[in-house]
């Protein structure tokens, strides 16, 4: 930061240029094209999404590239440095890198991207156009004081790209150690989980049930996109007269989402351990059982459950499985006190893995948060008077 306060107190002391972007940068638009019309390969293909629609292996752009989606997500702002194939989006890049730095420009169109958004048109599927995204201003400083903001930028971009591979690698190692660990030979017994366990179906809940305050639910879709292998508080409440409509969940119980879109995702569970009861709806499987409870929660992880699981789905769009089909699924039961022996090791892995206060999720989002910080702070400038 010091090196950059140097620069901007001999090079623009007195403020910078503020111009349009359309005066500057060049548009354009990508090819149209569908996956049929390629041939598999290794280049991203630049659609609608924040992610590669899919892999061709043909190109349309090399080099450092900017693409903003045109639909779908539309208006999201992506940055490549090597080939990509752009089709419904369009990309942008400086006239002159003598003035603009294509990085610089990037990190300048992310600091604004809620902006960029807001440009979408359009009923049925919004667009988001280049000549809109053309009128906004961007602050110009001398071009070693915009390398100065890219170094400090990259920085914390490659510090949290770091932190984001070593989760992966740790979750990779906790999948490893959690199947290991939950790996038994012929001195532990098998059992059907409904030989140990009440198994109930849930019943109605729409999330326009929701209230302020009132009695903790959870909703099936939130354990798909909110809830972990363990909860204590809810995020949804319910009136005392609709919950009195649903089924109770007790503390030890496991939530399973018994419905999904996919085969990865269902029977997803969440084991609730706060205080007193909740409720759920639809489209889950409550089991009450006498076992260790995260044991089960651990072990309806595991690779062993997810062949077992594959048996007993059904349906093609959506993904089902029946609590009756679930009273047939194997479970190995060592002693009581070896299955918390067993959660012991995977709670901490866990926390490592997936905890939001503590280990490296929440590092990864204090650096987020820090990056977003000083991007929003080492893009302002003070416009210099004509």
């Amino acid at each position: 930061m010091s090196k950059l306060d140097e620069l901007i107190a001999e090079l623009c002391p007195n403020g910078v240029e503020y111009v349009k972007l359309k005066e500057i940068c060049e548009f354009k638009r990508g090819d149209s094209i569908t996956k049929k019309d390629l041939i598999d390969g290794d280049i991203p293909v630049i659609a609608g999404g924040q992610k590669p629609a899919y892999y061709c292996n043909i190109s349309n752009r090399t080099g450092e590239t900017i693409v903003i989606s045109s639909s779908g997500a539309a208006g999201y702002v992506s940055y490549w440095d090597k080939p990509i194939f752009v089709s419904d989006a369009f990309t942008i890049k400086p006239k002159s890198e003598d003035v603009l730095n294509i990085k610089y420009l990037f990190y300048y169109l992310k600091n604004v991207q809620i902006q960029i958004y807001s440009f979408k048109k359009g009923g049925g599927v919004p667009h988001v156009y280049s000549k809109d995204v053309g009128t906004l201003i961007i602050p110009l400083p001398p071009l070693p004081v915009q390398q100065e903001i890219v170094r400090i930028l990259d920085n914390f971009t490659e510090l949290t790209a770091e932190l984001t591979a070593e989760l992966t690698a740790r979750k990779k190692q906790y999948e490893y150690y959690r199947d290991k660990l939950l790996t038994f030979g012929d001195e532990v017994q098998r059992v059907k989980l409904g030989e140990i366990a009440i198994i109930e179906r849930g019943n109605g809940l729409k999330k326009s049930d929701f209230t302020y305050e009132g009695i903790p639910c959870i909703h099936y879709g939130q354990i798909h996109t909110y809830y972990k292998t363990f909860a204590y508080k809810t995020i949804s409440f319910v009136s005392k007269d609709e919950a009195e409509k649903l089924k109770k969940v007790y503390s030890g119980d496991i939530i399973m989402a018994v419905t999904s879109e996919n085969l990865e995702d269902v029977c997803k569970c969440t084991v609730w351990l706060g205080e007193g009861y909740i409720v759920t709806g639809g489209h889950t499987a409550i089991i009450r059982h006498n076992q260790v409870p995260k044991f089960l929660a651990y072990y309806f992880q595991t690779s062993y459950f997810i062949k077992q699981k594959q048996k007993i789905s059904h349906g093609t769009k959506v993904i089902e499985v029946t609590p009756r089909d679930l009273e047939s699924i194997q479970i190995p039961l060592p002693p009581l006190k070896e299955q918390e022996r067993i959660v012991a090791i995977l709670d901490r892995f866990d926390a490592l893995c997936n905890d939001l206060t503590s280990g490296l999720p929440a590092e990864i989002e204090a650096r987020k948060k820090q990056y977003e910080y000083y991007r929003d702070k080492l893009l302002t400038f003070k416009e210099v008077k004509a």
